[in-house]
């Protein structure tokens, strides 16, 4: 899995951090920071839930084959 985000979207909710604080956190402007862009395979089912949960849609996610 790895994780894209789109800035530019983001407004700050944090339902993300909420989901999974281990992968996301916001910056001073309260944007979204990935803090690992292709996390552990424990944390998959965290991030995918904290991208289903992102009211702006910016967080994007690209399953590994």
């Amino acid at each position: 899995m790895r994780i894209e985000t789109d800035r530019s979207r983001c407004i700050g909710a944090a339902q993300c951090v909420l989901s999974a604080p281990a992968v996301f956190d916001h910056d001073d402007e309260g944007l979204v920071i990935v803090l690992q862009d292709e996390p552990a395979a424990e944390l998959r089912e965290a991030v995918r839930l904290g991208q289903q949960l992102c009211p702006s849609s910016a967080i994007r996610l690209s399953e590994s084959t």
